[in-house]
């Protein structure tokens, strides 16, 4: 077999890494090479193009795999064992050589680096290492490095890639633990959290250590996160909603990332034939939000689910909750407190707060809270302002299709 050129190699195993939605850079420590004679790269600041795909992956990262050969057979992996898929492999050498040219083209802000298991989880872990090991210490580069780690692999290996990376991430696959035994016997739930749950002991110590020695060395300063294939296996959003909940209290993860099952060649028979719906994926980081960031506990999220355990795809779920709750609305936007503010459908965390701001000074009209808000019809129902009261309109029995987005059919030469 004629040897791959660094060319060809990048053509398979950047394409291999596609389907890892795990590469957001937030929440890293600021880097940069100002005040060094030979440090190289950033994590923000001019010459790095933070870019985005339209279903919010980040994509300003060199998101590569190390090798795609893998000795575990996962059933919905396109890398697995049995897959007949063209392979190759780079050394830790040729993944450094391309990150320091795709950075110095401004093309990249970072790295993304995962790999398949080749001979076993402690050599590819070491692998990895390497790469960041090389980038960090031979190169002084402070550009940002996410490292996905492998749960079977020796702990203090994946300690070793914490101290080296921004980020560590362990994917749990799926969301719950009969469809991990199903579809990748080669992987235990258990081994996975108490690999994630070392990760956090490491996270933990390394920030104690750096409030009592400020040279103390950083532990993966963006922390942790990982990723669940949505639709591989009958698992609701219901219990992707549960499962996600848990391993943000057991793990104080930064992300959990939701990535909607794609088809791949050679299918097993156990797979679905069609990949679900993206807007189902979607729906998914809106109830994640929820949760995060609008107060929403785990049970109220699923209580936005219909009668199959899924949340609607036709609405988003602030919106589904509100109307299976009507009796909660309107609320008074010049009253009402700031946890209730963040119920309304239509209004974001920082309409919210220009609200709770604006109201200390005036009593605030329909067109005040229409100029904080995309869209007015939303907002409408589910609040009262000293001009406006929705008197029958909350409890519409057709309120849900009067709210509900219009589909449309875009014309391709449309002026």
């Amino acid at each position: 077999m004629a040897s791959q050129t660094v060319l060809e190699k990048l053509a398979i195993l950047a394409d291999a890494a596609k389907y890892d939605a795990s590469c957001a850079s937030s929440g890293t420590a600021k880097k940069n090479s100002l005040g060094s004679a030979k440090g190289i790269g950033s994590t923000e600041g001019m010459g790095i193009c933070h870019a985005y795909a339209p279903d919010g992956r980040c994509i300003s990262l060199l998101k590569i795999l190390l090798t795609n050969h893998c000795v575990f057979d996962c059933h919905y992996c396109v890398n697995r064992k049995s897959s007949n898929v063209a392979r190759a492999r780079f050394t830790p050498q040729e993944v450094v050589d391309l990150t320091l040219a795709f950075y110095r083209r401004n093309y990249i802000e970072g790295l993304f680096l995962s790999s398949g298991i080749v001979k076993n989880s402690n050599h590819t872990m070491e692998q990895i290492v390497e790469v960041a090991r090389i980038l960090r210490e031979e190169h002084d580069f402070r550009g940002y490095i996410h490292l996905k780690t492998i749960p079977e692999a020796d702990a203090e290996i994946v300690h070793q890639a914490g101290l080296y990376a921004d980020r560590v991430s362990i994917n749990v696959e799926l969301p719950t633990d009969s469809g991990l035994t199903r579809l990748a016997p080669d992987k235990d739930a258990r081994q996975i959290e108490g690999a994630m749950g070392k990760v956090k002991a490491d996270l933990v110590e390394a920030k104690d250590a750096r409030k009592r020695f400020r040279h103390a060395p950083r532990f993966a300063p963006a922390g942790q996160s990982t990723q669940m294939i949505v639709g591989a296996d009958a698992a609701t959003d219901a219990d992707i909603v549960g499962k996600a909940s848990r391993l943000y209290d057991n793990f104080r993860l930064r992300r959990v990332y939701y990535s909607a099952f794609s088809p791949i060649p050679d299918a097993s028979a156990v797979l679905p034939l069609k990949r679900p719906p993206l807007i189902r994926e979607h729906r998914l980081y809106q109830s994640d939000w929820l949760m995060r960031f609008y107060g929403y506990k785990p049970a109220e999220v699923m209580q936005a689910t219909e009668a199959d355990g899924n949340l609607p795809l036709d609405i988003d779920p602030k919106l589904a909750w509100a109307l299976k709750f009507r009796d909660s609305f309107p609320v008074d936007v010049n009253r009402a407190s700031k946890e209730q503010l963040l119920r309304v459908p239509g209004l974001g965390v920082k309409a919210v707060h220009k609200i709770l701001a604006s109201r200390r000074h005036r009593t605030l009209r329909l067109d005040d809270v229409a100029r904080l808000t995309l869209s007015i019809t939303k907002v409408r129902p589910f609040i009262c302002t000293v001009d406006w009261r929705p008197v029958m309109l909350t409890d519409r029995a057709d309120l849900r299709t009067m709210l509900a987005p219009k589909t449309e059919q875009l014309e391709l030469f449309a002026a």
